[in-house]
Parts: structure tokens; C-alpha cells; sequence
């Protein structure tokens, strides 16, 4: 099945999340000016108009604001100091109301954008299909996901920390927390309707679980697996993973590759990169009834593809295959060709 490009989606969601801190930010701030603003015009008021001196006058601004409710230093002996007085009263209780309903617009907008946040998620999940499922967000798993944008399959990310999700949404990656060997988490990634599950958990046993879980929700999950110790491989491929893969296995094996055939390597790094080449490798699916079913080998070399192999249901290879060699349903095609034509091929599929 052809692969749909499928750009970093970049909702509005932290656009709105930020707007709303700076609105937020913006009212802290013009309430803490208002207070001193009004601290300070009580003070002059007393001081100017009723001769008072600064330190009384600055005591009952702030026992009149607050509303303390101590006697006054001085004997209010005239109407306008009153009414003074009493305005600063009135504006004390509305500055205290303020404060709380600053304070619980904050806590209240901090909720309800987490709800809608959580929401937006759910939905974004559920609507996935043929979807892939990373569970584990450490260094292997990021690396995962983020080559899974470039080549753009849609992904879901599951991870049991809050902050490697976290770092996981800020990548623009849809998240579900939760523990992956827990069966009503892989539901919560649409792991019925994903199309593969990359697990690269750092425990070999939780990677078992997770393998099992995935199987059995799903037969027809393409899983890989990571295998941190030598010897989880078998117990791993039992549990139903199609591939399994050890960091380290292969970093020794990389290593090994670039010292014998350093140009060999290369190409096939550049040919796979999600650089600005001229050229690539592509693999796609012969589907029964598909258009390239039928076709023959030279019949795509002719629009500029090169089959470099047919891989049959069962595993088997068919390398460098004959031009007049058929394409049989079921089989997948690795091809090399210019980036246009696997373009072509795979919109084919």
C-alpha cells in the first residue's frame, strides 16, 4: 500500500495555549500597576490635600485597601477625609475580588485548556488508519518517530513518563499515555486500525509484553521489536514480532560495514535519506487488482524505475529480475529510481 505524504501537522492549539498565557501574563501585570497606582494616589491624597505625613499616609492607604479593619492614626475630623477614606475602602474590596478572579481565571483556563488539549488528542487518534504505534519516546524511539515524519506515515507515540510526552507533543507527534503492555493503552492508539508498532522500550521483558498484547489485537500488525541483551531476539520473534532489531547489534554491524565498503554505504544512507537527493530506494506492495499487478518488470524500467528485487509473500528474493519477468500480486517491489518516478510507482500501488 502506497504511503500518503502527510506534512507535521502544526495545530492552532499551541498558537492558542500561548495566547492565552499572554493575556493572562498581561492581566497579572496591569493588576499589580493598579494596586501600587492606587497606593500611591491614596497616599498623595492624603498627603496633599489634608496635610497628612507620608508614613501615616502611606499606613492608612494600606490598612484601608486591605481592609484590616485598625483604627485610624488619625481622627478623620472632616467629610473629604471620609469620603477619601471610603473610596479607598471600595477600592480595596474590588481589588480583592480582582485578585481572585485573576487567580481562578488562571487555575480555571489552565484546566480547560488541558481538557481540550487531552480531547483534541483523543479524536486526532481515533481517526487514524494504517497508522504506526512507537511505544517508548527515549533516544531510540525519538529517532523512530521522527524518521516516521519524514518518510510521512502517520504515527502515534506512547510513553508511561509525562515528560518525555511532552517532548514528544512539542515534536508534533499525536501521544497517548499509558503503559504499552496494558491492552486498553493499545486500543487508546488505534492499534486495531495501525497498519505497524514499533515497541523500543528499554526493557526486553516489557518489549515481550507489548509484542503479545499488539499480536493479539491484531493479527495482521507488521511489529518490530527491540532487543537490548543478546538472546531477547528468539524470545521476541515467539511473541509474534516480525523484525527484531539491537542498537548495538547493528551499530557494531554499521561500523563494520563503513570500514569495508565505505562507499557503499553511503549511497544506500543517501538513497534512504529524507535529504534533497535526485534518488531513492522505495519499496511497494503488488495489491491484488492494483494496477501494477500483471505488469512487467521492463514495463518499469521503461518509466524510469529499476527493480532491484521482487520479494515474494514468503520471504523469498527474486534479485535483478528478467524484464520480462511479472509482477505477481502479493509481491513487494524494491525499486531505485529518481525521486519523480517512485513518486509515480508508489501512487500506483
Amino acid at each position: 500500500m502506497a504511503r500518503q505524504a502527510l506534512p507535521v501537522a502544526k495545530t492552532r492549539a499551541p498558537i492558542l495555549r500561548a495566547l492565552a498565557e499572554g493575556v493572562r501574563v498581561r492581566g497579572v501585570r496591569f493588576w499589580v500597576a493598579a494596586v501600587i497606582g492606587v497606593v500611591v494616589v491614596g497616599t498623595l491624597g492624603y498627603v496633599v490635600l489634608f496635610g497628612w505625613s507620608p508614613s501615616d499616609a502611606v499606613y492608612m492607604t494600606v490598612i484601608t485597601l486591605t481592609t484590616v479593619g485598625f483604627r485610624e492614626v488619625r481622627d478623620l475630623v472632616g467629610f473629604p477625609e471620609r469620603l477619601w477614606t471610603m473610596s479607598l475602602a471600595v477600592t480595596g474590596v474590588g481589588i480583592i475580588f480582582g485578585s481572585i478572579g485573576i487567580v481562578a481565571d488562571a487555575i480555571l483556563s489552565e484546566a480547560a485548556s488541558g481538557r481540550r488539549e487531552a480531547k483534541r488528542m483523543r479524536e486526532a487518534v481515533s481517526d487514524l488508519r494504517d497508522h504506526i504505534i512507537v511505544c517508548g519516546y527515549g533516544r531510540v524511539g525519538s529517532t523512530v518517530a521522527r524518521e516516521l515524519v519524514h518518510t510521512g506515515d502517520r504515527s502515534v507515540v506512547i510513553d508511561i513518563l509525562p515528560a518525555s510526552l511532552e517532548r514528544a507533543a512539542k515534536a508534533g507527534h499525536l501521544v497517548v499515555e499509558g503503559d504499552a503492555t496494558d491492552d486498553a493503552t493499545l486500543r487508546a492508539a488505534g492499534v486495531e486500525h495501525a497498519r505497524g508498532l514499533v515497541t523500543c522500550i528499554d526493557s526486553d521483558a516489557n518489549n515481550v509484553y507489548v509484542t503479545l498484547s499488539a499480536r493479539s489485537l491484531n493479527p495482521g500488525l507488521f511489529i518490530v521489536a527491540r532487543a537490548n541483551f543478546e538472546g531477547s531476539d528468539g524470545k521476541l520473534l515467539q511473541a509474534g514480532a516480525n523484525r527484531v532489531v539491537s542498537p548495538y547489534t547493528m551499530a557494531g554491524r554499521r561500523i563494520a560495514e563503513l570500514a569495508v565498503r565505505p562507499h557503499v554505504t553511503d549511497f544506500i544512507d543517501a538513497a534512504l535519506s529524507h535529504g534533497n537527493l535526485s534518488f531513492s530506494l522505495e519499496e511497494v506492495e503488488v495489491v491484488a487488482g492494483g494496477p501494477l499487478a500483471g505488469l512487467t518488470v521492463g514495463a518499469l524500467r521503461a518509466d524510469g524505475v529499476v527493480t532491484l528485487a521482487l520479494v515474494a509473500p514468503d520471504g523469498g528474493y527474486d534479485a535483478n529480475p528478467a524484464a520480462d519477468r511479472v509482477l505477481r500480486e502479493g509481491e513487494r517491489v524494491i525499486a531505485s529510481g529518481s525521486t519523480d518516478a517512485l513518486s509515480v510507482l508508489r501512487a500506483r500501488s
